[in-house]
């Protein structure tokens, strides 16, 4: 018998969003848990059927706000205080009301670009090739086909078993190739 190629996972394909929410839950209840669903619009209830429950981002947000505030203020006080004092108006040089302006700005800055580049590395972008791009039929994933992949790392991935189990809730399977 011929040795079987690494795969990247099976891709089931669907006519219809409530198809692959069913067989989203299916997959999840049937133990497996390192896949993806693809469509060409949002399908509410999928992300959650596929197990992504958990989104680090807003985290990213508040501390890179946090950290361009702090970064912000200290960076003014320092000025004002240490490297360059300056005394206008008999005020103190620590006239902490003056630093709120720049203090905002820096917040707002530092937190869209946090948020921005983790969402980028969280989502392992850019990636210009993707394996599930070998598929011919997934280019129909923009347009009206609905795809859902398991990968071959879930630790329940049998590849006859997983195209059984896959087969059973589509007409269509599909090997995804490694490049």
């Amino acid at each position: 018998m011929a040795e079987e190629r690494p795969i990247y996972g099976l891709m089931a394909e669907f006519d219809d969003p409530s198809s692959i929410l069913a067989a989203a839950h299916s997959a999840h209840a049937a133990g497996f848990r390192s896949m993806d669903a693809f469509s060409p619009y949002p399908v509410h209830g999928l992300s959650e059927a596929i197990g992504f429950t958990k989104c680090r981002v807003p985290l990213l947000a508040l501390l890179g706000g946090v950290a361009g505030g702090l970064g912000g203020f200290f960076m003014q006080f320092w000025i004002n205080t240490m490297a360059y004092p300056l005394n206008i108006g008999g005020r103190p040089f620590n006239s902490w009301p003056a630093f709120i302006p720049v203090t905002f700005e820096c917040t707002i800055l530092i937190a869209a670009f946090s948020t921005v580049l983790g969402m980028l590395a969280l989502n392992g972008l850019p990636r210009p090739h993707h394996p599930v791009f070998n598929v011919d039929t997934f280019k129909m994933a923009s347009q009206n086909r609905f795809f859902l992949c398991i990968e071959s790392k879930d630790p329940k991935f049998d590849r006859r078993e997983t195209r059984r189990f896959l087969e059973e809730l589509s007409e269509k399977v599909t090997d995804v190739e490694l490049d």
